[in-house]
């Protein structure tokens, strides 16, 4: 089993136990992927198909709380040290907290998770992404950002007010699609792509816990967004679909789309790359 498993494509899906990201490790495991799921929850104990994957070793769990970084750290080093090349990277762990919340880092929670720490493990994965066949990265971004009439990217940090979904989350994914696009130059020399995406609008509804949704929009998702596949279908097509998007596009069913504020994109991959410098690797060093 072990020959068959090493000899698989590899896809590393963060945020992967629910939503959108199990979706996507389904249907990448039904398409004889290997799959390393690096998540803050375990998979669904009840999910058979999930389970099974587990005990093949085709679906391989690597649990870390993302926004702490000596978790984050013991989990790259665990991935890097188990894996040889990784073929697509999909950076989908994210969502949205009803009030403000910082990280143990000390930044805006959505701002440390959706836009710093998808670089991070793009980088510290860079090494085995340019041994793989695909060399692709896939951030799940979000059209949410089409509402910001402004974008400062001091404030992401430590913002002085919070709005549900079209506050912190949506600026979040902004510099997150800005970092994508900015940084898709430096990985062309190695063949490497870099995109972000938006999968659409998908009911990721969880009844035991707390939304971040304004409340006019639950009732709205309940009824009219797609189920979480549709999602898993436009990241996967991003990826592996017949359409090869340039390297740094913003797909928006999966049609490449005009990014605004994009005169800060510089600024925006400064910043993630100064914190994972300063912060990041400084820190690993002196332990």
């Amino acid at each position: 089993m072990m020959n068959h498993v090493n000899s698989l494509r590899t896809a590393v899906i963060t945020g992967s136990t629910s939503g959108i990201g199990l979706e996507l490790t389904r249907k990448l495991l039904s398409n004889q992927w290997q799959i390393i799921g690096l998540n803050r929850s375990p998979y669904p104990a009840d999910d058979n198909d999930i389970q099974a994957a587990l005990n093949t070793g085709q679906l391989r769990s690597v649990q870390a709380n993302l926004t702490n970084y000596t978790s984050l750290r013991s989990a790259l080093e665990q991935i890097r040290s188990q894996t040889d090349t990784v073929d697509v990277l999909f950076n989908n762990a994210g969502g949205s907290t009803p009030t403000l919340q910082y990280s143990d880092q000390g930044r805006e929670l959505h701002f440390e998770l959706q836009t710093v720490v998808p670089y991070i493990i793009y980088r510290e994965l860079y090494d085995l992404l340019r041994q793989g066949r695909m060399k692709t990265v896939v951030n799940t971004s979000s059209s949410a950002f089409g509402m910001i009439k402004t974008f400062d990217l001091h404030s992401l940090e430590r913002p002085t007010t919070f709005k549900k979904l079209f506050g912190p989350y949506a600026t979040s994914k902004l510099a997150l699609s800005l970092w994508t696009r900015e940084a898709a130059m430096n990985g062309k020399p190695d063949g490497i792509r870099l995109l972000s995406a938006d999968p659409g609008g998908n009911n990721t509804l969880k009844s035991n816990k707390a939304s971040g949704l304004p409340f006019y929009i639950r009732p709205v998702m309940k009824l009219f967004f797609s189920p979480p596949s549709r999602g898993a279908s436009l990241l996967h097509d991003a990826a592996l679909g017949t359409v090869n998007h340039e390297t740094g596009s913003f797909l928006v069913n999966n049609k490449a789309k005009r990014l605004r504020f994009t005169e800060q994109g510089s600024a925006a991959l400064q910043r993630v790359h100064r914190i994972y410098e300063q912060n990041y690797v400084a820190n690993k060093s002196l332990l």
